[in-house]
């Protein structure tokens, strides 16, 4: 690459997961912009793990300990976050314990997969039609 065309910027790096619980996905209400319903997540922190991250991020959301983690995929559209170029891990997993919506969401929810999906923030509609076409081999029309 020349130096012309370097760039001191670097992407971000987050964590997403696809958390089944009580016959459902679990989805928050973000109290921060952008406002709407995702899935859990956050940033990785400096020195920390994708899958210490993923168990730190639900566990602060939602209040949820995680089993049968799995790293599924990576989204890296630069415009998948309208902040900022953030790529993403996303997990999928068990969710154990009480529900409860902490920290930096409003609502914590679970969303039946046999209801059509809601509108979610940043790119996490598609994440989820992926996920449910791969693992559910549903086409969710509602």
């Amino acid at each position: 690459m020349s130096s012309k065309n370097f760039t001191p910027h670097n992407p971000y790096l987050a964590v997403d997961a696809i958390i089944r619980y009580e016959e459902g996905i679990v989805l928050v209400k973000r109290k921060n912009p952008p406002l709407g319903w995702a899935l859990p997540g956050g940033f990785v922190e400096y020195g920390e793990s994708v899958e210490t991250a993923v168990e730190r991020e639900v566990r602060e959301e939602t209040g949820l300990e995680l089993e049968d983690i799995k790293q599924w995929k990576v989204f890296s559209r630069p415009e998948r976050d309208p902040r900022k170029h953030v790529v993403t891990v996303c997990f999928t997993a068990e969710g154990k314990g009480k529900l409860k919506a902490a920290t930096d969401v409003k609502e914590a929810q679970v969303w039946s997969p046999d209801r059509r999906i809601p509108e979610l923030a940043f790119d996490h509609e598609q994440i989820l039609e992926q996920y449910l076409q791969e693992y559910e081999g549903g086409d969710n029309d509602g």
